[in-house]
Formats: C-alpha cells, sequence, structure tokens
C-alpha cells in the first residue's frame, strides 16, 4: 500500500513537470523575433576603420649594408579594426560607437546589402561613447526609435550587429537590469561620462559594438557599447545605451557638431543607510546634494546643501545612474521640475538648465579654441572643482591632427594644466600661436588620472 502510494505521487509529480514543462514552452512558442529581425538587419552595418601608425621596424639587408650604423628606422603601417552600426537616416547618417571609430584615417560602411561607402566623421561624444558618421546615399532603410524609459526588466530583446562582414547577426535574450552603473568602458569614456546602461543577456561580442538593441517592433531600445568579460569574449552580460540618450546625443551631433549638455550644478550623493544615520534622515531614498555650487543652476532655484532630490519630471530618483540617464536627455534652457525634501518638508522647483560655462547658449565647434594647429576646449566650471584647479585654469585636448602635439604622442582628452611650468589659460594657449619653432613643455592628465608631460618642438 506505501508502495503504491508513492507511485502515485510520482506518477503526479512527473505529470504536474511535464504540464510546466509544456506551458512554458507553449509561452516561448508565442515569442515571435521574425519581425524585430526583418524590421532591423537592414538598418545595421560593418564598419572598418583604418589607422596609421609608426613603428620602428629591423631594416632589409640591402638598407643595412648601405647604412650600417642605424639599424631600425620608423615605418607607417595601417591597423584596421571593425564594429557595428545603425542607420539613423534615409540619406545616410549613420550612429556608432566613439571607440569603433575614435582618431580613425578612413572609415569604410558595408551594408547589409553588401554595398560599400567611405564615411566622414560628422561628431562624436567620448563621454557617451557615441559618435555619428555620414555616407553619400540615399532611400536606406532606417531604424525607428523606441521610448527606453518604457522598457522592463524581463522583457525580450534581440542585438543586432554586423560583426563579420558577412551579413547582419541576430541574437535574442532579456533586458538583465536597467540604469546600470558600472565602469565597463574603463578609460574609453572622458571626463564626466554617462553610466546608465541597459543590461541584458543576448549574446554580444566585441564587432558588435555599435549595433541594435531591438524591442520585438524592431525598434531601437540601446546602442551595444560593451561586455562583462575577463576574455573578451562574451560571458552572460552585455550593455548597450539607452534609445533615449542615443538620440538626445545624435541629433545634437547632427545639429551642433558637439552633444549640448545639461548641468544642474550639484555633487551627488546616492542616500544609503549610513548616509541617512550620519545625516539624520528618516528614510532611505533619493539623491543627497553634498554640494550646490555656486553660480548653477539649482543654486540660482533656491537649493541648498543637503536637499534631498527624490523626483524629476514626475521620475523617481535614487542612483546616481538614474540622475544621470534622466539629465543625458535634457539640453540648456529647457526646464525640469525637481521635488525634493528640506528637513523632512517636501517642496516642488521649477529650474532652468544651464550649460557647461553657465548659460543657456548653444555651444557648438566654434566655440572651441585653435592653436598652433590644435583644438582645446575651456573647462567648465564643475569641471574645475572637480579636478581642484583654479579658476581660468585647464583647457582639454578636442583634436591635434597632424600638428606637432601629435608628433609626440599627445593624444585627444588630455586636461592641459601647465604650459611652460604657468597655468595653462586662455591666454597662455593663445601665445602658442607666437612660439613656432621653439621648445615647449607642455603638463597635464587624462580620465584615468595618469600625469603626463611633453616637450615638443612648435
Amino acid at each position: 500500500m506505501k508502495r503504491t502510494f508513492i507511485n502515485i505521487m510520482v506518477f503526479c509529480l512527473m505529470g504536474i513537470s511535464t504540464f510546466l514543462i509544456q506551458a512554458q514552452e507553449n509561452q516561448f512558442s508565442k515569442v515571435d523575433f521574425t519581425t524585430a529581425a526583418e524590421n532591423s538587419v537592414h538598418c545595421v552595418v560593418h564598419i572598418q576603420c583604418d589607422y596609421s601608425v609608426q613603428t620602428n621596424t629591423m631594416m632589409d639587408f640591402f638598407d643595412l649594408f648601405m647604412n650600417p650604423f642605424n639599424s631600425m628606422q620608423p615605418r607607417q603601417r595601417t591597423l584596421q579594426t571593425s564594429g557595428s552600426g545603425v542607420i539613423m537616416s534615409a540619406d545616410g547618417y549613420i550612429i556608432t560607437n566613439n571607440h569603433v571609430v575614435a582618431d580613425a584615417d578612413k572609415i569604410n560602411v558595408i551594408l547589409n546589402d553588401r554595398r560599400t561607402f567611405q564615411a566622414k566623421l560628422i561628431g562624436n561624444d567620448p563621454s557617451a561613447d557615441l559618435a555619428v558618421i555620414k555616407i553619400e546615399a540615399d532611400s536606406l532603410h532606417f531604424i525607428s526609435f523606441a521610448n527606453s524609459d518604457d522598457v522592463k526588466i524581463g522583457e525580450w530583446v534581440l542585438a543586432v550587429g554586423n560583426p563579420f562582414n558577412l551579413t547582419s547577426t541576430v541574437t535574442a535574450g532579456i533586458v538583465s537590469a536597467k540604469a546600470r552603473d558600472i565602469n565597463i568602458l574603463g578609460n574609453k569614456m572622458s571626463q564626466n561620462p554617462i553610466t546608465s546602461f541597459i543590461q541584458t543577456d543576448a549574446a554580444v561580442n566585441p564587432g558588435n559594438s555599435g549595433g541594435a538593441l531591438v524591442n520585438l517592433q524592431g525598434e531601437l531600445i540601446g546602442i551595444n557599447t560593451a561586455i562583462a568579460s575577463s576574455t573578451g569574449s562574451y560571458t552572460g552580460y552585455s550593455f548597450a545605451i539607452p534609445s533615449n540618450i542615443v538620440r538626445k546625443v545624435t541629433n545634437d551631433l547632427v545639429k551642433y557638431g558637439m552633444t549640448q549638455k545639461a548641468y544642474l550644478g550639484v555633487n551627488l550623493m546616492e542616500v544609503d543607510a549610513n548616509l541617512a544615520a550620519n545625516k539624520g534622515l528618516k528614510s532611505i531614498h533619493g539623491i543627497y546634494l553634498a554640494d550646490v555650487l555656486k553660480g548653477g543652476a539649482a543654486e540660482k532655484a533656491g537649493l541648498k546643501d543637503g536637499d534631498i532630490i527624490t523626483k524629476i519630471n514626475g521620475k523617481n530618483v535614487n542612483t546616481n545612474s538614474e540622475y544621470n540617464e534622466i539629465m543625458a536627455q535634457f539640453s540648456p534652457n529647457q526646464q525640469i521640475e525637481i521635488e525634493y525634501e528640506r528637513k523632512n518638508n517636501l517642496f516642488t522647483q521649477t529650474l532652468t538648465l544651464l550649460n557647461s560655462s553657465g548659460t543657456t547658449e548653444v555651444i557648438d565647434n566654434t566655440s572651441s579654441i585653435m592653436a598652433a594647429g590644435v583644438s582645446f576646449r575651456e573647462l567648465s566650471i564643475e569641471e574645475r572643482q572637480r579636478y581642484n584647479l583654479d579658476k581660468g585654469v585647464g583647457f582639454e585636448v578636442l583634436n591635434t591632427g597632424r600638428s606637432s602635439f601629435a608628433r609626440v604622442g599627445i593624444k585627444k582628452g588630455l586636461i592641459i594644466t601647465l604650459i611652460d611650468n604657468e597655468p595653462a589659460t586662455i591666454k597662455t594657449i593663445q601665445n602658442l600661436n607666437k612660439k613656432q619653432g621653439q621648445q615647449v613643455i607642455i603638463e597635464g592628465f587624462y580620465s584615468n588620472g595618469q600625469r603626463n608631460y611633453y616637450m615638443l618642438i612648435l
């Protein structure tokens, strides 16, 4: 009797397991990826970039015989890298990652129908790791944007890339997390990076960088940017820049050549149990204003040190990454509504966002400063305070071209602090034009904190 009861229980459990498996299979069978693939594969392209590098190579026997005292000589050789891109308009504007095309001498684009075009760089934003390139073509298939704020954890997504110059490749997965704040791009990001990513388990490999993350309608919800891997290959998680950030940044790059970044003028801290205990806060939520900067949008609107922002335009804000994702979608001179707490009382305030110079004006490529064949950008008030620099000191290198800066290895992103042991101000930058043929010493640092010294002849 006991054995019969056990057999009945085993049979019932097997029946339940079979039912659950069949129910799961039926559920999966309802998920149709074909529409998403059909609407997106022709919008994704393969990108090949050529880079010229100078190397010291051993001379051949004839050269060595003719010049025995110099066995090494510098030679130019070309390196080639590749990635993916997403067509954003019928007339040939293409989105990709900045790290795919940064500093390339030549950019080639291969469409899904195997047509090949040479592209030019329209604009790039290292802080968002986004770039826009352009090919001369028309009537192209282009992607439709979805609202990434509507993306839900657990939602099915497709990663579409063209990593091997075959045709577009599609992989499926789910959204694992939103507003991920991890330094997944390392030093490829510049100062003040946007650190809010959609995390997915759709298989993505390095050649997929710049490809599309789409929903089941084939609409863009993100640009695939990085993977979490110790091997360089896919090991379980990948990260995409949300489409709302992509749309804002790329539209700015097309219109202005650079991103119009909006600043609140605050230094933030996430509210956790320790901060709540130290500050006597009643609950753990929101972001704490550790420092409200003078002349910033927050100060002008009356916010103070110690205030806690809980909502921006009705959206809850509890982490720095959530704050970054919201703010990255706005431009200077736009108004936002902030809900904040002060001494356990709730307030609402509408304020006007400012640019890095503390104004509401548009900043474009003409705002950069040219000297000695190099373009520079003056640091903002916030950046100077972050780097502990004096007022008026500090310039970022934007483009070195073929200048003497490039020849000694100075790269885009260097923050120059001293020129010939004098503070790097607008005056010392402009004085570089008067020092042709002279020796100059440049001192500065990169986003990884590494300080560098360069000696060059202008």
